[in-house]
């Protein structure tokens, strides 16, 4: 394991601790999955955007420049996260920090599962994991860091307004 893959994973299993969410519903994948396109259509990036609840997709979009090969991508990494329980890019982390490799040692078929960055779960306070967040079509690593910072303002938005 190289020192920059421990500080990623570490960086990484502190965004999946600090990002717990009180509730969401499908009322609340909707607003966040349209804020989401919203600022990506901004900015021009090229990405799928996929919200599940259980088993449902209860949110999908896809952005000028995305094909169907960030669908299928968005897919795998999304039965990552359900299976693990985790973000789809700490899973692959873990296994290279591990000094292994998803696609080899995950047993798992890789046309179904890719253990890439940018599918993130949604965790309920006290409940656990009920569904995920991502997207596709950007390197690994941002297609991470986009879904946590917009789950970070989510987040933010929900606890101002409980307060």
């Amino acid at each position: 394991m190289t020192d920059d893959t421990a500080a990623l994973l570490a960086r990484v299993e502190a965004d999946e601790a600090e990002v717990v969410l009180p509730r969401f519903d499908v009322t609340d994948a909707w607003a966040l999955g349209s804020r989401m396109r919203e600022e990506a259509a901004a900015l021009g990036l090229p990405i799928v955007i996929g919200i599940t609840l259980g088993e449902a997709r209860v949110f999908h979009t896809a952005l000028p420049g995305s094909s169907a090969d960030n669908d299928g991508w968005l897919d795998r990494k999304t039965r990552v996260a359900r299976r693990y329980g985790r973000s789809s890019f700490g899973v692959g982390l873990a296994f290279r920090a591990a000094g292994g490799d998803f696609d080899t040692d995950g047993r798992l078929d890789t046309t179904q599962y890719a253990a890439h960055g940018g599918v993130f779960p949604i965790t309920i306070e006290g409940v656990g994991v009920v569904g995920t967040v991502g997207v596709s079509g950007l390197p690994q690593a941002e297609d991470h860091a986009f879904v946590v910072e917009h789950l970070r303002a989510w987040l933010a938005d929900t606890s101002r307004a409980d307060a």
